[in-house]
Formats: structure tokens, sequence, C-alpha cells
């Protein structure tokens, strides 16, 4: 899901994100809820590739918090790193996205 998250465009992302989800990116933009994410996002899409790595899951119950490391790359745009993390919540028998972090690496 986190691969497709970069990847498969904002209707993908949108689909698999709770409605007032939380996402903090770098500054700017900053902290985004809601509709800001995918006002953000829409400006940001497109990654042609990425790796992950360093891939960690931690669940407890209906919650899972996925971490790793992203190599992602795009056309004309120096390749983009960073340590990220998400949390989802397992709710209706599939996993929403609540939060998203990424925290650039130099």
């Amino acid at each position: 899901m986190e691969e497709q998250f970069w990847t498969s465009g904002i209707d993908n992302a949108r689909a698999t994100t709770a409605p007032n989800a939380v996402m903090v990116f770098p500054y700017p933009p900053g902290i985004l809820q809601g509709d800001q994410i995918w006002t953000h996002l829409r400006e940001r899409t497109g990654w042609r590739s990425v790796l992950l790595a360093e891939r960690r899951v931690t669940r407890c119950r209906d919650i899972a918090i996925l971490t790793y490391r992203v190599s992602a790359e795009k056309p004309d745009v120096p390749i983009y790193k960073a340590l990220c993390a998400s949390t989802y919540l397992h709710d209706d028998d599939r996993w929403l996205r609540v939060s998203h972090q990424q925290t650039t690496v130099t």
C-alpha cells in the first residue's frame, strides 16, 4: 500500500486514506489535514519509481504503523530521500491511513 501511495496517483492515495487524516511534510507545507492534503499531493504526484528500505511494521490490534526509508525519483527532479511513518486503522475490513509523516534525509 505504501509503494502505491507514492506511485499510483492521487485517486489511489485518497481511496486508502481516512477523510480526516493528518500528514506532516517537510516545511513547506508542514502539517496538513483533510482536503488540504489533496491540494498538496495533486502538485507532487508522479513518482516514477520508489525504493522502500528499512521497512518495519508494528501492529497492535486494529492499528499498524509502517516505517521505512524512501528514495523516490521522477523526471527533472533530484532524488527525494526521506524517513517515513504511516499509521493505518483496520476499519470495516479495510486498512485506512490515518497519518503519514516524512522527514527529509540530506
